[in-house]
């Protein structure tokens, strides 16, 4: 009797454990879901960070790539009014004028910050200009971040700032999950854009078939004057066979800078090697 009623015990274990095995194997291959936002906040000049941090809010970021933003404590401010109270600040101001740094602002732990310069002997570009990179682990998954503010460069594929970055910053990245946020000064037919396209950065319009031609992010508080466009974008990279879920640019009733802040909800899966690249 007693060899009975350890046999029936031992079945129970067994099938109790079973759905807890199934669930966890299907936990793993759960892919990874990242809500991003950029935002050129022209040096806070039209709003504060708190004000910034709750037109945010209701989007439940995990990470902002802000560009001319203030030094010092401007993004942490905006990351406390949203609950995000991880922050990295570059310390290379665009075209050396006041205020114009480029930050990243997580609500999970930033590894790995660095700055990079970006900047080349080209006439037509501003100097300097620069990109701030950090890694930081999602549901235990790394992903790197790079958060920029560069020159527009329409006429060549082989120079100028986005240049520099796809040729001599992102190879050398060794996360298998990349974003690349900012203020590019380029429309995405532009010469340099194709470029970043070719080189294996996809841009979140295409994912979400946003005809951004007939859109515009810069000059949100002068669009009939100096409307150039969709100038602000978020990539990943095609090797993280990442896709879009949702996003697009946020329209303001007010606007909060010169730009528009623009976002996306990206998806990674786990097993690279499973998923098939997007088209």
């Amino acid at each position: 009797m007693k060899v009975l009623i350890s046999i029936l015990i031992g079945l129970l274990v067994v099938g109790c454990a079973t759905p807890d095995s199934n669930v966890t194997e299907k936990a793993t291959d759960k892919p990874i879901t990242i809500r991003v936002a950029a935002f050129n906040v022209e040096f806070g000049r039209n709003a504060t960070p708190e004000a910034i941090g709750r037109m945010f809010k209701s989007y439940n970021l995990d990470i902002i790539g802000f560009n001319e933003v203030p030094d010092g404590d401007w993004t942490a401010r905006a990351g406390k009014a949203l609950g995000m109270q991880y922050s990295y600040v570059g310390k290379i101001s665009s075209a050396n004028h006041k205020d114009k740094y480029k930050s990243i602002l997580s609500r999970t732990p930033l590894e790995d910050t660095a700055e990079y310069d970006l900047s080349v002997e080209r006439r037509r570009s501003w100097n300097p200009a620069s990109v701030v990179k950090a890694v930081t682990k999602i549901d235990g998954v790394a992903v790197a971040i790079y958060s920029l503010h560069i020159c527009r460069s329409t006429d060549s594929h082989s120079s100028g700032h986005a240049y520099r970055l796809a040729n001599e910053v992102l190879p050398k990245e060794k996360t298998d999950r990349v974003m690349v946020v900012g203020d590019f000064n380029n429309n995405m037919g532009d010469v340099a854009m194709k470029m970043l396209v070719a080189s294996g950065l996809r841009p979140t319009w295409k994912d979400l078939k946003i005809d951004i031609s007939k859109e515009f992010t810069y000059n949100a508080l002068k669009p009939e004057q100096s409307n150039i466009g969709v100038i602000d974008h978020i990539f990943y990279n095609t090797g993280s066979r990442a896709s879009t879920r949702d996003g697009g640019i946020i329209e303001l009733n007010k606007p909060l800078s010169d730009h528009k802040p623009v976002w996306a909800e990206i998806t990674f899966p786990r097993d690279l090697k499973r998923v098939k690249q997007p088209k």
